[in-house]
């Protein structure tokens, strides 16, 4: 059993609730009730009363959560009066889009942590990434995970869902708010896709593959004016008034440099776990634990600094 079991297992009783320990430990809801139900199986046990709208911890859970938390608070005081220990090398995927998000603070995280661990990075679509990682190409990488296909043999950590939005020029109705607009809006999408050019994102990408699948599900025969593979050049020629996209944006300075309508699609819209993804047997080696350690550290700071934007990540930190 994982002790990242355990610690989620303290979350959960902290905070009352899986979505306040998804919170708290960045991780996905599903991935909270999947090591609770881990958990459970190992020790033969209930954890959680589920009888109502919320679990409630069984004196089992407490119990448990009393035993092992002078332990992981030993530990963690352990591994951080001595980060020399970890020293080597990591062959880190990472998807362009999220390089600008994570990619500094987890590097400050870990030159104070772990000096000796030293990341080399490479990029790619999450495709061609997973396949290095598959292959040992890589040790690791931060990719989207598909809905479905995706390879076996592999750990999957999730660390965040995320949400695609509808984007448009920003003309026409400037005053209206997307919250209070935001049904009445997605409601004439066919309309404003068949009105609008298409300003596709790279289609060979598993974010492009899903935009690409919801536009066609709303305007079968839909065309694209051209197909590019970065965000702020589709915000830019969206802005220009060129056309509409479908896409995620996790860097939100775009839409104060180009200003455009964003339309979240609601809950049913297409979406997407950001997952830190590797070889099974790596998953307890002490440079992948001190790496995804950083990824979290990134993440936190990353909810703080994106706190007063629009809702477009969720779960992890909604």
């Amino acid at each position: 059993m994982k002790i990242d079991a355990f610690r989620t297992l303290d979350a959960v009783v902290r905070g009352g609730s899986f979505a306040a320990a998804a919170q708290a430990m960045h991780l996905t809801p599903s991935a909270v009730s999947m090591q609770m139900k881990q958990l459970e199986r190992y020790l033969g046990r209930p954890l959680f009363d589920r009888s109502g709208q919320q679990v409630r911890a069984t004196p089992a859970a407490l119990e448990l959560v009393g035993t092992m938390q002078p332990a992981l608070d030993a530990l963690q005081t352990l591994r951080h009066r001595t980060p020399t220990r970890v020293a080597g090398h990591l062959k880190i995927g990472m998807i362009e889009l999220l390089q600008p998000l994570l990619l500094p603070p987890a590097i400050t995280h870990t030159r104070r942590f772990y000096p000796g661990l030293q990341i080399a990075l490479r990029r790619g679509t999450s495709m061609e990434l997973t396949e290095a990682v598959r292959a040992g190409q890589l040790d690791a990488a931060l990719v989207a995970r598909p809905a479905s296909g995706a390879p076996s043999g592999l750990e999957w950590t999730p660390l965040v869902r995320c949400e695609l939005v509808f984007i448009a020029p920003p003309n026409g109705e400037p005053g209206r708010g997307v919250a209070s607009s935001a049904a009445r809006e997605r409601a004439r999408l066919p309309e404003l896709m068949r009105s609008l050019d298409w300003i596709r994102y790279n289609r060979a990408t598993t974010t492009g593959a899903m935009a690409t699948r919801f536009v066609r599900g709303m305007v079968p025969q839909k065309r694209s004016l051209m197909e590019l593979d970065s965000a702020a050049a589709i915000v830019a020629m969206v802005h220009a008034g060129l056309g509409f996209s479908v896409l995620q944006v996790l860097n939100r300075a775009l839409f104060a440099q180009y200003p455009v309508r964003v339309i979240p699609l609601g809950k049913d819209g297409p979406h997407f776990d950001i997952c830190a993804v590797r070889r099974s047997g790596d998953v307890n080696d002490r440079l992948h634990q001190a790496w995804t350690e950083a990824l979290r550290a990134a993440l936190a700071e990353a909810r703080l600094a994106m706190q007063p934007a629009a809702p477009l990540i969720t779960a992890a930190f909604p």
